[in-house]
């Protein structure tokens, strides 16, 4: 770490005598951990480690580092794969994990108030309990961190039902670049009352305010989960399929994943521990699941649209949940994905969204292009495609380091040319900054600059990500 210049070094003193020991961290105290994210970057030593239990810390940490102009960096569970946690250099990184911790559940309203630094495994666990139901779920669950997944606006597994992140926030507390704290914990799902401010911090990953406490609408606990893993021959027949069960079983139907033949053989075949709930080779592989108030009632329902889906030529196999513990069997194969950093080795991620009509046309164009250009090359495709969400993961076999430039470039070109967005759910940080703009028309990226100018005229609260501002 470079020597600090008189201003930082005045800014860690007064961190240091507002903060105890256990909030406070400098130089060589700071954990590794704290170096970096999940985004395979490279790691960055920030000057100091500040991490507050109260939002009034929170507060009181972003306004000293505002009146030094010191730049801070928001981090959360540190699951991120875009860079948005990622630290830079001579920045002050402000962890929430010490913020942490469930403040009410409202049975009568149905929510949950909660600290930004709360697991969201903790949160899904206190709902269920309560006899309630958080729909947000993704595989990181257990170490992400809500704050985190509210500021990335996170998607998951069930929002061809329940909606992204911000369809669950009723209220919000967040820390302005300058420290001050906003506090409108709002419980009422009808709410008018002048704009909806929260809705600037959602997917803002830090950079217009820090995300201390929020509100989170709960919904029913399901009386019971159903799944189906179905072969199905063609995409167009995986296409009719959604509409089907969009139209047969309506709001039952919590998931729509589909998984391409690439990706269903590196996950069955290569990765440890996966079952095939169904044999044979198929075009696609769709993970059906529905959750429903009775078994006794939905069940037979359920059953029913199946069986007329097998009548009408749309699948041509299908294994059928007869537990919870099959239904966790079914979604091990699409979750496989979470394996291929051990069984394949490095590799990039990719989170795309495209017009769902379009996503097997998009995935055969840019298989073929990342084969032509880079020999060697493996890329397979899955996803939730019910909400027009897919995913890569893409290696060149044999080169270390991996050409990741390369890769990104003919994939995101491609997304532009197919008009889908470089980012579905897991935001843009650094790694997807350069072609945010593939996504973004240029009033899009100026009106979001006079955003980033009003809330942060310093331009010190996490800078540098997501885009850059124009010069002055």
């Amino acid at each position: 770490m470079a020597d600090l210049s008189p201003i930082q070094t005045a800014c860690l003193a007064a961190l240091a005598a507002h903060f105890p020991s256990a909030t406070y961290l400098a130089g060589a105290d700071v954990p590794t951990r704290n170096e970096a994210d999940t985004s395979f970057l490279p790691r960055v030593r920030p000057i100091a480690l500040v991490r507050p239990d109260t939002p009034e810390g929170v507060a009181d940490a972003m306004r000293i580092c505002a009146d030094h102009g010191v730049a801070v960096v928001p981090q959360g569970g540190l699951t991120g794969l875009a860079g948005g946690a990622h630290p830079i250099e001579g920045a002050v990184v402000l962890s929430l994990e010490r913020l942490s911790g469930i403040e009410e559940i409202d049975a009568a309203a149905a929510t949950m108030t909660v600290r930004a630094g709360t697991p969201l495994e903790v949160i899904q666990q206190a709902a269920l309990e309560a006899g309630f139901f958080v729909p947000l779920d993704l595989g990181a669950r257990g170490s992400c961190l809500i704050g985190g997944n509210l500021g990335t606006n996170a998607g998951g597994n069930r929002v061809i039902r329940y909606g992204m992140a911000r369809e669950m926030v009723l209220g919000l507390e967040y820390v302005l670049a300058d420290g001050t704290l906003v506090t409108s914990l709002n419980k009422m799902i009808k709410n008018n009352a002048g704009y909806d401010l929260k809705q600037l911090f959602i997917g803002s990953e830090g950079t217009l305010g820090i995300i201390t406490r929020a509100v989170l609408r709960l919904q029913p606990r399901p009386g019971c989960t159903l799944a189906a893993l179905c072969g199905v021959g063609s995409y167009e027949q995986v296409v009719s399929l959604l509409a089907a069960s969009r139209r047969g079983l309506g709001p039952l139907l919590s998931a729509f994943e589909v998984m391409w033949p690439d990706y269903w053989r590196e996950a069955t075949e290569t990765v440890k521990g996966i079952r095939k709930p169904i044999e044979g080779r198929h075009a696609f592989y769709v993970l059906l699941e529905v959750q429903g108030l009775s078994e006794d009632v939905d069940g037979p329902r359920f059953m029913e649209w199946l069986e007329s889906q097998f009548a009408a030529g749309l699948i041509e196999d299908a294994a059928i949940s007869q537990s919870m513990a099959d239904v966790a069997m079914f979604w091990r194969t699409r979750d496989a994905a979470g394996e291929f950093q051990t069984v394949l080795g490095p590799h990039v991620a990719f989170d795309i969204g495209l017009p769902v009509a379009r996503m097997d046309a998009f995935a055969d164009v840019c298989r073929a292009r990342l084969a032509e250009a880079l020999p060697g090359m493996l890329s397979v495709y899955y996803g939730h495609i019910g909400d027009g969400n897919i995913h890569i993961v893409a290696l060149q076999r044999g080169a270390s380091p991996q050409p990741s430039a390369e890769i990104s470039r003919i994939v995101y070109e491609t997304v532009r040319e197919f008009d889908g967005t470089i980012s579905a759910e897991h935001g843009i940080g650094t790694v997807k900054k350069p072609y945010l703009s593939y996504t973004r028309s240029a009033g899009e990226l100026a009106l979001m600059a006079t955003l980033k100018k009003a809330l942060d005229p310093q331009g010190i609260l996490n800078p540098g990500k997501v885009f850059d501002l124009p010069p002055a």
